[in-house]
């Protein structure tokens, strides 16, 4: 008899996560949706993580473990992720971050019922350590979404569930705009399919000083730019004045000092959503 395909497929890239990625790992198999794969990419680690991985592997068969033979890095780990997976949907999974319990079965229930949305993501609250930090909420609807691409990110990428078809009609992440690659493909699938948020914290994500955000945020504001630039003419988008001072405002933070930019570019998102919601 043969094995019944999962209806979800979990991917999570890892790289030297072995502080974290336990407790990744398990917050995904204590899911109170149990159908999925758990696709699992270790990208050339040079800590414990391959190990942390194969000790759950053994324990839970649908765990899929893949060491890669030279580092692929995120956009290239999720492609290669996608291209494995058997499920209807595409989930992320972090390698440090923390999913809630319901946090699979309340994305797939709305998937299910929202055939026109290709993507759908959640709010998240940040932590470091013990300690808890913001909560980052999105907008909910599409219209709101669209109309305020260019300011936001519409849906935060570690949240996200994402249609399997998605990526047969638009394409798989494109790695020459690192780290940047999420808000190209939220512009492209875009083009064809509706966003949307569920208005909880279904993702606790994590703060530290080695994670992505803090590394590379000068290069992230540029690669940014240059992507939302692609689109500002584009006819499924339609770019208003606040949406070009918001652009111009951001690259000046190209040039200011780091850690000026890593304590402003929190508050300018917030005058932003201020002023949207005035």
């Amino acid at each position: 008899m043969d094995k019944k395909e999962p209806l979800v497929s979990v991917v999570m890239p890892a790289y030297n996560a072995e502080k974290f990625i336990g407790e990744a790992i398990e917050s995904i198999l204590n899911q109170t949706f149990k159908d999925f794969e758990f696709i699992i990419l270790d990208d050339c680690s040079t800590d414990k993580t391959w190990e942390i991985i194969q000790e759950h592997a053994k324990k839970d068969e649908r765990i899929i473990s893949v060491k890669n033979e030279k580092n692929l890095n995120i956009a290239l780990n999720r492609n290669k992720g996608v291209e494995m997976s058997k499920g209807r949907y595409i989930v992320w999974a972090d390698a440090d971050d923390i999913s809630k319990p319901e946090r699979i079965e309340k994305l797939f229930n709305y998937m299910e019922s929202h055939p026109d949305v290709g993507i759908c993501g959640s709010n998240f609250q940040s932590f470091y350590g013990s300690k808890l930090s913001d909560v980052r909420d999105f907008l909910e609807d599409d219209k709101s979404l669209r109309e305020n691409i260019f300011k936001f990110s519409p849906v935060a990428q570690p949240t996200a569930i994402i249609g399997k078809e998605c990526f047969d009609k638009v394409g798989l992440y494109n790695a020459s705009y690192p780290p940047a690659e999420d808000i190209d493909f939220s512009f492209r699938l875009g083009e064809y399919y509706k966003f949307a948020n569920i208005p909880e914290i279904l993702l606790m994500y994590r703060e530290h000083p080695d994670s992505a955000t803090h590394t590379r945020l000068r290069k992230q504001i540029s690669s940014t730019l240059n992507v939302r630039a692609r689109y500002f003419k584009n006819k499924s988008y339609n770019a208003g004045m606040l949406d070009y001072v918001a652009f111009g405002v951001t690259w000046l933070f190209q040039f200011l000092p780091f850690e000026f930019v890593i304590r402003s570019f929190k508050l300018f998102r917030r005058i932003l959503i201020f002023l949207l919601r005035r």
